[in-house]
């Protein structure tokens, strides 16, 4: 038998942030800027929790 965790397609995908909603993947999903640090990536001088540093979070998108 072959090991089938080598062959894994969640292996590439990032990790998911407090602030994000959904894998970027997702249909009707996409990057926004993090509320929390305004898109820097920081707060004060540490990384910031909601975004995991990035900047973004991934948001669903459209409305009703």
């Amino acid at each position: 038998m072959s090991d089938q965790k080598s062959g894994d397609d969640h292996s590439h995908k990032p990790k998911l942030n407090p602030g994000d909603q959904a894998d970027l993947d997702t249909p009707g999903a996409g990057e926004n800027v993090c509320r929390e640090c305004k898109g820097t990536g920081k707060l004060g001088d540490k990384e910031c929790p909601i975004c995991g540093g990035t900047g973004v979070v991934i948001e669903e998108i459209g409305g009703a």
